[in-house]
């Protein structure tokens, strides 16, 4: 099968949504957006932190991306964190949405929040998401030196055996009871950008897998031009249970090494992108028990609507180039793909 083919990704005939399904029973998950204030586009399409005056309010633009997404079949969400500002926002957000009057349970859609540092932001530290972490789960010691341990620990072993039991260590406090807050990240390294000192983003990255550890939470990593070192700190802390390589962006290689170590693979519009030749090929070598479906909302824009906000009603388009490249249904890809995002945030 040829995976060059420009138009997998376009499966909608909305101009705006993402497409309904035919079957309408169909419902998707959206594992990775962004819906905090200053990342959701209005109805004139202004988003990504643009166009800050003449916006409609925040709960506007959100009532109408809630419905547009439940329109389109996208029943339940997770709201991710990159700070402690947008991690804070996530978790009220989804906390008024499990309201019984609000938008979300009118149209039947489910959200969960995450709690993470992105490696933009590594230099601020990953003890300004502690009183988060501590209001929201406050019986898991949060700050404690378990946690911190293993961002000093796993930077300076890197490679070596002196932190290889970290993650069993410190995995063994208790059980998850929140509700709301499902994940740690999104965490990670960025050597595109290198916002933060490379140093810095390792030891955040190093503490928030000890955060996913301590807390069984999933983890959520965002890696750009850094497989190396994502690997070798994943493999001196130890790999949580749940961890998902956000918005992958490898080929078939990475897919491997990154499967090898038990992660899931998470696949966002850039598979729909007509150059995206390798992340079509990673999608179809990754077994389907082990595939999520994102939409990083407001970016990455599936094909055929690249160069407008990219929403949650869009991850049909996402699931509908996974079906084309594995050659299965989009019902088969839906169902999958939500039971392992469920499985991962342990819902």
């Amino acid at each position: 099968m040829s995976l060059t083919g420009a138009n997998l990704g376009a499966t909608g005939s909305d101009g705006h949504q993402g497409g309904r399904p035919n079957d309408a029973v169909v419902e998707w998950f959206d594992s990775h957006c962004h819906l905090q204030s200053d990342y959701l586009a209005d109805e004139e399409g202004a988003g990504g932190q643009e166009a800050e005056t003449h916006r409609e309010p925040h709960a506007t633009r959100l009532a109408a991306t809630i419905a547009r997404a439940s329109e389109a079949g996208v029943t339940r969400m997770v709201c991710v964190g990159t700070d402690a500002t947008t991690s804070r926002e996530a978790v009220d957000l989804v906390r008024r949405m499990a309201r019984a009057d609000s938008v979300a349970t009118a149209v039947g859609v489910q959200m969960w929040a995450t709690v993470g540092l992105h490696p933009h932001d590594a230099i601020n530290g990953v003890e300004t998401l502690d009183s988060i972490l501590g209001a929201e789960l406050p019986d898991l010691g949060v700050g404690s030196d378990a946690g911190s341990a293993v961002g000093s620990d796993a930077v300076s072993a890197v490679g070596s055996d002196a932190v290889s039991a970290v993650g069993s260590d410190v995995g063994s406090d208790a059980n998850n009871p929140s509700t709301i807050v499902v994940g740690i990240g999104e965490c990670g390294l960025d050597y595109h950008y290198d916002h933060s000192p490379r140093d810095a983003q390792r030891a955040a990255f190093a503490a928030q897998i000890g955060l996913a550890f301590r807390h069984r939470l999933a983890l959520v990593i965002h890696t750009r031009e850094a497989w190396d070192d994502t690997i070798d700190i994943l493999v001196a802390t130890g790999v949580p249970e749940h961890t998902i390589i956000h918005c992958f962006t490898g080929g078939p290689e990475e897919a491997r090494r990154c499967l090898d170590l038990g992660a899931s693979l998470s696949f966002s519009g850039v598979v729909t992108f007509k150059t995206a030749v390798e992340v079509r090929e990673a999608a179809q070598i990754c077994p389907i028990d082990r595939l999520l479906i994102e939409t990083d909302s407001p970016f990455l824009t599936p094909a055929p609507h690249r160069g407008s906000p990219n929403e949650p009603a869009r991850v049909p388009l996402v699931g509908a180039t996974i079906a084309a490249v594995k050659g299965v249904s989009r019902e088969l890809v839906a169902e999958v793909s939500t039971r392992n995002a469920r499985a991962s945030f342990g819902l």
